[in-house]
């Protein structure tokens, strides 16, 4: 089969390679219906945490279940399943904990390489989850979207404490913040506060659930973030970039006593110890334990609920997915669909 792998910054190929197999007895494999770019694949594409060899892409995957091992018992063939950007097998204390991104045996699937027609997924039974029959086409992006940055958005938001009657920033306007905005509004937040320059990003927010945009950053963003809340700041703010100035900016952003979610990936990001102590926030974050709300997730999608396949605004076959990693890297799209 072909597959997506990259070489080196910006230098994405979609070339052959092995046909996955079962290895392990807790395995299965998938043909995809769906994958896509995520924005963390952006850092290593531009050169950041780039890849000294070749290696494969793609961790966000819904599809069929083609074949599973002889010790996977509840997910079997024929079956839709959406997984996450981890395989965990759930059974263990950490998952038990509902932190599934942390199992003991947590397995990163972008190591398996999503954006391909076929993927293994290790720990089938404790990573996939079945839609309650074959979805219609209209579902599959939303349901794409449920394996990483829906998943990632609601564990933000519940991260940072979101309840009714709550005031809530939100910092980045990709695909995580976007639906951090979606997930914040679902959780019933009474303010949500978008800091977001595109316009065309700042619609798709209004139509999730935003009440307000703001345009400033850095200081002059949190100083409007203090004129909207009274001088105090929001209760609960999503940091969805993971850049020293989205982190600090979240935090000046946060009332003493309020609570941040932080699910950008981190990157040159120093906390200054001091301001941290006497900021008195709630700090939570790290890979989002997208297994634990997928059930949730995949009800809420299959009925109806929700769309948060609406952050796809660009859809292309797979083999045209460096032009999708591209468009991403100059923001002509938010997020690119791929299709098998």
């Amino acid at each position: 089969m072909k597959g997506t792998t990259l070489y080196g910054p910006r230098d994405v190929r979609f070339e052959d390679r092995p046909e996955p197999k079962i290895i392990e007895p807790t395995d299965a494999i998938l043909r995809i219906a769906a994958t896509c770019v995520c924005g963390s694949d952006l850092w290593p594409y531009r050169g950041i945490d780039a890849p000294k060899e070749p290696v494969p892409m793609g961790h966000e995957y819904c599809g069929i279940v083609e074949e599973v091992g002889s010790e996977v018992k509840h997910v079997k063939p024929g079956q839709f399943v959406v997984g996450s950007f981890f395989a965990s097998d759930n059974t263990c204390p950490i998952c038990q904990d509902g932190y599934q991104s942390r199992c003991v045996d947590a397995r990163p699937m972008g190591n398996e390489g999503a954006q391909a027609p076929y993927l293994r997924v290790p720990l089938a039974d404790g990573t996939l989850v079945a839609t309650p029959e074959m979805p219609s086409n209209d579902l599959v992006p939303s349901l794409l979207a449920a394996s990483d940055v829906l998943g990632t958005g609601w564990f933000a938001a519940d991260a940072a404490a979101v309840a009714p009657g709550k005031t809530v920033v939100v910092v980045g306007d990709g695909a995580v913040g976007l639906l951090g905005v979606l997930s914040t509004k679902q959780m019933g937040a009474e303010r949500i506060i978008v800091m977001s320059r595109h316009a065309d990003r700042q619609k798709l927010a209004l139509e999730f659930g935003a009440t307000d945009i703001v345009t400033e950053r850095g200081d002059e963003g949190v100083a409007r973030i203090k004129d909207m809340t009274d001088g105090l700041g929001a209760h609960s703010v999503i940091e969805a970039v993971g850049t020293q100035e989205s982190m600090m900016q979240s935090i000046r952003s946060t009332r003493p006593g309020g609570h941040i979610g932080f699910v950008g990936v981190s990157h040159g990001v120093e906390l200054p110890g001091r301001e941290l102590f006497f900021a008195e926030v709630h700090l939570l974050g790290g890979p989002a334990p997208v297994r634990r709300y997928l059930p949730n997730l995949i009800d809420l999608i299959w009925n109806e609920q929700i769309n948060p396949g609406k952050v796809f605004d660009l859809t292309l076959p797979l083999d045209q997915v460096a032009e999708g990693y591209r468009a991403m890297d100059e923001r002509r799209a938010i997020k690119t669909l791929l299709m098998p």
